[in-house]
């Protein structure tokens, strides 16, 4: 079981440790330096590194031409990186690899979460895990690659923002909100007539 001090120091935080722990036990690896190599549906048999320079080796060896997958997280080592020489040496690193991998499980968790309609059942959410750890493991889900797909979380707060920024047009439009800021105590009678001509001025 993965230390929860290293969870809640490493772990993306919008992930709770309970599906931290539950993402390693299912789709990781006890080992920090473990490389999984695969060629299709076929487990490619790879030398067990002991140093990062060695897993950072058998990495640069097979993208590209290979699935790898990389550490306590098994993160694939091939996203965002066109070249090996991009790769880099915290990818190795316990609490980065945690770091990245849990970053980008919670996109896949997201994606699999807002297809089942974003359940808030505590009974769909085991089969809500199951799929996003297969989706983990394959990089697909109902025919999307996961890995590369926006994410759902941040498409919403784009929306929000949208929706704020036209908020500010909307509300600057009466006239009524000026009016009542500026009324003088010592003159009521002014400010009914301002108040009056306002409303007539606002209905064309």
């Amino acid at each position: 079981m993965l230390d929860a001090v290293l969870i809640q120091q490493c772990a993306d935080p919008s992930l709770k440790p309970a599906i931290v722990e539950q993402f390693i036990a299912k789709a990781g690896s006890q080992d920090p330096l473990a490389i999984t190599v695969r060629s299709g549906n076929r487990v490619v048999l790879v030398p067990k590194a002991t140093t990062p320079e060695e897993a950072l080796a058998l990495i640069r060896d097979n993208l590209g031409r290979n699935t790898v997958r990389v550490g306590i997280t098994q993160y694939p080592a091939g996203i965002g990186i066109v070249e090996a020489g991009q790769l880099k040496p915290d990818m190795v690193e316990l609490c980065e690899n945690i770091r990245m991998g849990t970053a980008l499980f919670a996109k896949v968790f997201r994606i699999v979460l807002k297809w089942y309609g974003n359940p808030t059942a505590k009974e769909v959410l085991p089969q809500v895990m199951d799929d996003a750890v297969i989706a983990w493991q394959t990089g697909y889900f109902e025919g999307v690659a996961v890995f590369r797909a926006e994410d759902p979380g941040q498409g919403e707060i784009t929306q929000r923002e949208k929706v704020d920024s036209g908020m500010p047009e909307q509300a600057a439009a009466p006239t009524k909100d000026d009016d009542a800021t500026e009324p003088s105590p010592s003159d009521p009678n002014k400010a009914d007539i301002r108040i009056d001509l306002s409303g007539i001025g606002s209905k064309p």
